[in-house]
């Protein structure tokens, strides 16, 4: 049986689980609540950045993701972080879903699948 690996974990959940050379990442959200939804989005992948790195992976091994917006009006302001920050040629399988999130202040949650390095 292969070992499972648990990360940053919190009472009700953690931030990643590694089994079976894949990291499942939880959903992200910002923690700074006062940016619109372009500067979420870009504060988000920074937090996806530093725990990919905390369980040995990173963005050009992601395999899939899935992006939550309360407002989908918010596609295009949330794709220029996106863009500006996946690796071109190494784009994931991506969905993006309109979806209430767990505070009106969230403005974009993102979850992933990542390949360990």
């Amino acid at each position: 049986m292969s070992e499972l690996k648990r990360v940053g974990v919190g009472a009700r959940m953690s931030e990643a689980v590694v089994h079976n050379g894949v990291a499942y990442l939880a959903g992200q959200v910002t923690d700074d609540t006062s940016l619109d939804v372009e500067g979420q989005t870009a504060r988000v992948l920074a937090i996806i950045d530093r725990i990919l790195a905390d369980v040995g992976s990173d963005k050009t091994r992601i395999l899939s993701a899935q992006v939550f917006l309360p407002e989908i009006a918010d596609f295009a302001a949330m794709n220029r972080a996106w863009d500006a920050w996946v690796p071109q040629g190494q784009t994931p399988a991506r969905a993006t879903i309109e979806a209430r999130l767990a505070a009106p202040e969230y403005k974009v949650e993102i979850l992933v699948l990542a390949a360990l390095n």
